[in-house]
């Protein structure tokens, strides 16, 4: 795996990915704020055809859009993030779809769990979301059309777009193919 914007403090041990976000950092393309955002932290691999992913997402989130989770990435202009993100006190399960511009869909955890997990999985030209409170019992989040690139790069990813960073653990970030 590599990096893309790779952080000052990272490390990785067994099955865990542990991030440490930089402050200012995000992915975001226009809607609404009228930015352009390149700069999260992302470790990944490429990967060709159908697969399906998954990660056990663990963050100490404080700071209004802290973000971790996984990442499927074209380019600067085409990708897909999904995960848990800090909104005005409570933890969201997320998911951005890029393409030139950023759309947003969030689900509510009004309990902010200690952790949740998320599957990533492409089907062609199409792109399956689905979260789990336990890691067993899935349920889908978001289905969109992303790309129809052969080899795309997948990975794990973590932001603190307003604050001065924060922890995430990625855990047993897993994929097969399809």
């Amino acid at each position: 795996m590599q990096w893309y914007n790779k952080p000052a403090s990272w490390q990785e041990n067994d099955n865990q990915i542990i991030i440490t976000a930089d402050p200012k950092t995000d992915f975001w393309r226009k809607t609404r704020h009228d930015f352009i955002v390149d700069n999260g932290h992302f470790y990944y691999q490429e990967i060709t055809g159908n697969f399906t992913a998954s990660v056990k997402v663990t963050g100490d989130y404080g700071t209004l859009y802290d973000q971790a989770g996984m990442m499927l990435r074209l380019d600067e202009t085409t990708w897909i993030k999904c995960g848990i993100e800090f909104v005005e006190g409570i933890q969201y399960a997320s998911v951005v779809v890029t393409r030139d511009f950023s759309d947003w869909s969030t689900l509510p955890l009004p309990h902010n769990p200690k952790s949740m997990w998320f599957r990533l999985s492409r089907y062609g030209e199409a792109v399956e979301v689905d979260f789990s409170h336990d890691g067993k019992d899935y349920h889908m989040l978001r289905q969109a059309y992303f790309s129809e690139a052969e080899t795309l790069q997948l990975g794990v990813m973590a932001c603190a777009p307003t604050g001065e960073g924060f922890l995430a653990t990625l855990e047993d970030f897993q994929v097969r193919a399809l």
